[in-house]
């Protein structure tokens, strides 16, 4: 029993170093953090970031907010589009320069989504909530895939806050986020 404990807490070392897959840290196994730097942005709902120590890249869906489209094949731009995409890149690139952030998978959610995008929660070092504060400004609304996931009730409010008060697509586009531009 003692060598499997050991053996377990080894290979827990070894994923927290940042080699090969991310390791599940504290609470729920099934929830995955890696610690990671954005690199880019590709709308209001996806960046690319790259985890720190193992260098692995990760494109990334982040959990819980459809925002209005901007590169969708077959779809035009979509009111308040390049709009979202310029607040995600606010938030996840101030001063131009790629956030560092923590992605963590959600226990109620898969972690890969139908195009291999890592699906997570990106959370910036001091705390910010990028899908949180996409909602507040009013970029993106709340996006449930199956099942609720842990973050629905913050995200829930933080929605009814920026439509209360029309920002975004609530306000520029009267709150239809899939209207051709």
């Amino acid at each position: 029993m003692a060598a499997r404990a050991l053996a377990a807490l080894l290979l827990g070392a070894v994923g927290v170093a940042g080699c090969a897959e991310p390791a599940s840290l504290g609470g729920d196994a099934r929830v995955r953090r890696i610690e990671a730097r954005v690199t880019a942005v590709t709308d209001g709902d996806t960046l690319r970031a790259v985890a720190t120590g193992s260098g692995r890249s990760y494109e990334v869906r982040l959990i819980g907010i459809d925002t209005p489209e901007t590169r969708r094949p077959g779809t035009p731009v979509e009111c308040g589009g390049p709009e979202a995409s310029a607040n995600m890149a606010r938030l996840a690139m101030p001063g131009g320069r790629g956030a560092a952030v923590t992605l963590a998978t959600d226990a109620s959610q898969d972690t890969r989504d139908r195009y291999g995008r890592l699906l997570a929660h990106v959370t910036r070092a001091e705390g910010l909530d990028l899908a949180r504060s996409q909602l507040r400004a009013g970029w993106g609304e709340v996006y449930v895939y199956d099942r609720a996931f842990a973050r629905l009730e913050r995200f829930e409010s933080a929605q009814r806050a920026a439509r209360a008060e029309r920002l975004g697509v609530w306000g520029a586009c009267a709150g239809d986020f899939h209207r051709p531009r």
